[in-house]
């Protein structure tokens, strides 16, 4: 309650050296940032969300990211009325959340391939 989801998920994978993974998460967030990525500007839109909202799903995985395990998550979430918003989660608060990460084997991804912007997946050979 009160911890960030992102930093939430990456310190947890940082203290339990999960380098790859799926995350999967319900529950309820506060103020949370959502975006989508515009090709045109090579960067992310943001939606600014205020208040409370219903964690309705979010799903995503962990890689390696500048050394580091990178929790990239996508979420759907519902205000009071029902009127839902989704997109690449930016940050949100957690007020109660329950998230489940599954931990996978093999040679970790690592974001280190940029394109347009992006941080890309390659493997390390």
């Amino acid at each position: 309650m009160g911890s960030e989801l992102l930093s939430y998920i990456r310190d947890y994978a940082e203290k339990n050296n999960v380098k790859m993974g799926l995350v999967f998460a319900i529950g309820s967030i506060k103020n949370p940032k959502v975006g989508y990525f515009d090709e045109k500007s090579e960067g992310y839109i943001t939606i600014d969300l205020k208040g409370t909202y219903e964690l309705l799903s979010a799903q995503g995985n962990i890689s390696i990211k500048d050394g580091r395990p990178f929790p990239h998550v996508h979420v759907i979430v519902g205000d009071r009325t029902g009127k839902c918003f989704g997109g690449h989660l930016i940050e949100a608060e957690v007020f109660v959340a329950e998230v489940t990460i599954v931990e996978l084997s093999g040679t970790p991804l690592e974001r280190n391939i940029s394109v347009k912007g992006l941080s890309l997946w390659a493997e390390e050979r």
